[in-house]
């Protein structure tokens, strides 16, 4: 095993957040070294004109304040494909009505938030309003598709894609998406408020999802592309579903990771990529890079050193 001494990192007024993460790699040790060595796989996959990048997002990813940043990936054309629980969806369509995420607190009582109408995601407070702003304009949006293409078996992403459509909001990543020909592939779409509300529409008019659609665009995307990566933020279905995606073509070619979630419980959110090798959803000579961390913190730093 060859030897590298660490080197002291050494911070200075004005530095770059490439500079930044230079110091980091320098140490090349612990959560430090981790992160470097990922920005150096995204630095890889954003420069290579040969490389399908996805983005899997569990977790309240967009209530969280990374919206900005996906929706300007996005339009940069970094990223090609995303994977996204539904509640991603959700809360990128809520700021794109007008409604609104709040700083709130962990130290409260939540059966006063529940007398007051609010929701909460860790310290993040959405008005029950704005859930029924959503409502009223899931049941106009769907009322604007014809019958006939209702009817006939939307696949999820086609579903997005019409959301996109009719979004007016130049933040939404959902809007971008539509504009770049990136499809949203929500596999858990139904595990969300969106769902609640597509499952009311349809109870009244005709409305049907076909999920299998999405499976076959997914793999004629993959199948054309010359190398694949994955940017995951977070575990659970969205992760699962990028990687299983790859199985049938050796697995991925690069992958950072970045999770809270630890390997001792078996779990999936926090299965090191390593493990992915096991299954065929990594190759084994892939670059990758496992960091334990919040991705609303590593994601921004990460992304920022790259096109810095």
């Amino acid at each position: 095993m060859t030897k590298h001494n660490v080197k002291q990192m050494t911070i200075k007024p004005g530095m770059t957040l490439c500079e930044l993460v230079s110091q980091y790699d320098r140490a090349g040790v612990l959560g430090a070294g981790r992160v470097a060595r990922a920005a150096k796989i995204v630095k890889k996959m954003f420069q290579s004109d040969e490389y399908l990048v996805f983005l899997s997002m569990a977790g309240p990813m967009i209530a969280g304040g990374l919206r900005n940043i996906i929706t300007d990936l996005i339009r940069k054309k970094r990223i090609h494909i995303i994977v996204t629980n539904g509640a991603n969806v959700v809360h990128d369509l809520i700021e794109g009505i007008g409604g609104q995420h709040v700083r709130g607190s962990f130290n409260v009582d939540d059966r006063e938030l529940a007398e007051g109408r609010i929701g909460r995601a860790g310290d993040i407070f959405v008005e029950t309003s704005s859930f029924e702003k959503l409502e009223d304009f899931t049941r106009e949006l769907l009322g604007n598709i014809p019958e006939t293409q209702r009817a006939s078996g939307m696949s999820p992403s086609e579903l997005i894609a019409e959301l996109g459509k009719q979004l007016d909001d130049p933040k939404s990543f959902i809007r971008q998406s539509y504009l770049q020909n990136v499809p949203v592939f929500c596999p858990g779409i139904l595990d969300s408020m969106l769902g609640l509300h597509l499952a009311l529409f349809g109870q009244l008019q005709k409305l049907k999802l076909d999920g299998l659609k999405d499976m076959k665009l997914l793999h004629d995307n993959i199948f054309e592309a010359k190398q694949v990566g994955a940017l995951i933020l977070g575990g659970g279905l969205p992760k699962h579903f990028t990687l299983g995606a790859n199985i049938l073509r050796g697995g991925l070619d690069s992958a950072i990771q970045i999770t809270t979630a630890h390997d001792e419980d078996g779990s999936l959110s926090g299965a090191k990529l390593q493990e992915g090798i096991s299954w065929g959803k990594v190759k084994s000579t892939a670059s990758f890079e496992t960091v334990i961390g919040d991705a609303t913190i590593i994601f921004p730093l990460i992304t920022g050193a790259t096109l810095d």
